[in-house]
């Protein structure tokens, strides 16, 4: 084998080994996948956004709730007996309103009983979806958190009802921008509010209760809802998920494993 051929040959393995590791991966989190659902006869659906590299360049990867998501968890029940349990575990910051709320409402209306499984946290979009089940299954120290409206702008995300606050604080003195993003930010806490109304309706006698707290703003939108906070609120929380979802969350690396 002369040179040429091995340098091609070492640069092909360089190129390929990362994917098929991947692959690998993938089967591996499959397996785990498959083996939640046969013990607890359930169909397992996941919703993991964990930080990991794109094989070969080594850049790091950001997932959120996106419509992607929506369509993909409203085909899975669409296609499944009505009479399935449904394990969905959420590992999330959140995402896209429009996204959370379809996948609430389509995991709300399957006939069977729907269980959120949450290891360590499901906030904003993923505590919508939450918000959807007959039970959320939450590790000791894991989270849920508000479902307050966020405006992108250039500066970033900025929490509506903060600027609501300023417009109101401001009045007539309020820049253009600022009184645009107040009454947009108010038709949109409205339309969340209404939401988590129309997922906890005949379920939960407090849900006017829980839509206000979430959506108030008056906690920061990464603020940590506890498991005992959920209980409080009134919240279908239990403590404890099953050791397989560890294991699957295991096959998850984070920014600095290797």
């Amino acid at each position: 084998m002369d040179q040429s051929t091995l340098f091609f040959l070492l640069l092909f393995a360089m190129f390929m080994w990362p994917q098929l590791s991947f692959a690998m991966l993938q089967a591996k989190r499959r397996a785990i996948i498959r083996m939640i659902g046969r013990k607890h006869k359930s169909e397992v659906i996941t919703l993991i956004h964990r930080q990991e590299k794109l094989a070969f360049l080594g850049l790091p990867l950001f997932r959120f709730i996106d419509m992607d998501d929506a369509e993909m968890v409203q085909r899975r029940i669409r296609t499944m007996p009505a009479h399935k349990n449904i394990d969905i575990i959420i590992h999330s910051t959140g995402g896209i309103v429009l996204a959370a709320a379809q996948i609430a409402r389509a995991i709300r209306d399957h006939p069977a009983k729907i269980r959120v499984i949450v290891p360590h946290y499901a906030m904003s979009g993923g505590t919508l979806i939450a918000l959807a089940a007959d039970e959320i299954l939450m590790d000791e120290h894991a989270v849920l958190g508000p479902v307050d409206p966020q405006i992108l702008s250039l500066k970033g995300a900025i929490p509506v009802r903060v600027m609501m606050e300023v417009a109101k604080i401001k009045g007539k003195s309020a820049s253009d921008e600022t009184l645009f993003i107040s009454k947009v930010g108010e038709r949109a806490v409205n339309e969340v509010r209404s939401v988590i109304e129309e997922l906890l309706d005949g379920r939960n006698k407090d849900k006017a209760k829980i839509a206000n707290y979430l959506t108030s703003g008056k906690i920061t939108h990464d603020f940590p809802i506890t498991a005992k906070e959920a209980q409080k609120l009134g919240l279908p929380v239990k403590v404890g998920i099953p050791k397989e979802v560890y294991d699957l969350m295991d096959t998850y690396q984070t920014h600095y494993e290797q």
